[in-house]
């Protein structure tokens, strides 16, 4: 009877496979996260000194014009952007805004809402982010297990530690990298002719759509901004990987199979790669976040139609709206991307799914 009571640890059941306290604790830490992150967004606009109603005030007398009634303009302003309101009440319906993702008007495309110009740029972000952070974090990792890998020829051995040079430079160095060596040198080697396009998201000939054109042409925009990516990011996966296989490397398991007389490419993937890297994959959701910030000056300097533009202008135009609406939608994307992970790695790792059965 009671070896029958010890069977059955957790007494909430599984959902698919995961236990439901697991899912529960980590539901909870996501919704907290999500709220202190939003909450500091919504602070830190208000210690500057800056009005956002004598902002966009400012923009229609731009040029010198004169604004006929401005201070009945700019109360009308400040009762649309419930500026007037007290601070509690404010914070109120900012949390109501962004629950209900309505952020607003932007002051600089008024009267834009802020979430059209968020949907609109979101799929160029996304697209853009997971194409460089999965091609990274395959040839990243891989590096990283040949660096330690016994029958990795030695000349690969010097190569890929070469290779990290590009880890210290800045993506937007790299993104002017190769402006010069494909908008300068190339026009000179080839007499004018270049391999990929230095700015926009796709071909201005090209119609929008779910077309084998479209995305043809969006893949052809792309490469330039996802390469200054890759460039300056696989070399935190490698240096990774390599730590991470040095300490599987002398595990017990591991020379157990090569004593069995195991395939060594059988032995790398099987008992070494495949221990080593479950570290990798949740630094894997917290990257996202940051490429995210990391890709606001690429997709600047390539033109490029994604949340980091429209960012940078938010900035520039001082923008409060889109600011928070964009850094909310930042903060959300990478929660969700931890949230996931951590739901995964019990299946990944079966000492998680025990640990937490055994309610530790």
């Amino acid at each position: 009877m009671s070896g029958a009571t010890a069977s059955v640890p957790n007494s909430g059941g599984t959902i698919f496979g995961i236990p439901s306290s697991y899912i529960v604790n980590r539901l909870i830490t996501f919704v907290l996260t999500v709220w202190i992150a939003a909450t500091l967004i919504w602070i830190i606009p208000r210690l500057s000194p800056v009005d956002p109603a004598e902002v966009m005030l400012g923009r229609m007398a731009s040029g010198g014009a004169f604004v006929e009634g401005s201070d009945q303009i700019l109360e009308q302003l400040r009762e649309r952007f419930g500026l007037n309101e007290p601070l509690w009440v404010q914070y109120l319906l900012y949390l109501r805004s962004i629950i209900t993702f309505d952020f607003g008007l932007s002051a600089a495309s008024f009267p834009t809402p802020v979430a059209a110009l968020i949907w609109q740029a979101l799929p160029w972000t996304i697209g853009l982010m997971l194409l460089s952070v999965i091609i990274t974090f395959i040839i990243g990792n891989a590096l990283g297990a040949f660096m330690v890998w016994e029958r990795t020829p030695k000349v690969w051995k010097v190569v890929i530690p070469s290779l990290m040079i590009f880890t210290a430079i800045p993506p937007i160095l790299s993104g002017l990298l190769l402006l010069y060596l494909f908008a300068i040198k190339m026009r000179q080697w080839t007499g004018g002719d270049l391999f990929f396009p230095l700015t926009g998201s796709y071909g201005i000939n090209v119609e929008p759509g779910w077309t084998l054109e479209f995305a043809n042409s969006v893949i052809y925009h792309g490469t330039l901004p996802a390469l200054s990516i890759i460039l300056v990011t696989f070399g935190f996966w490698t240096l990774g990987m390599r730590g991470l296989m040095i300490t599987v490397q002398g595990e017990d398991y591991v020379n157990l199979a090569k004593a069995k007389g195991l395939k060594p490419r059988y032995v790398l993937y099987k008992y070494m790669v495949r221990n080593a890297i479950l570290p990798q994959v949740t630094a894997f959701a917290l990257k996202i976040g940051l490429l995210v910030s990391g890709q606001i000056l690429v997709e600047r300097i390539f033109s490029y139609n994604g949340m980091g533009k429209l960012l940078y202008d938010a900035i520039l135009d001082q923008d409060f709206a889109v600011i928070q609406g964009v850094s909310f939608i930042i903060i959300l994307m990478t929660a969700v991307s931890v949230f996931l992970v951590d739901l995964i790695y019990p299946l990944i790792d079966p000492r998680i799914r025990q640990s937490t059965e055994g309610g530790s």
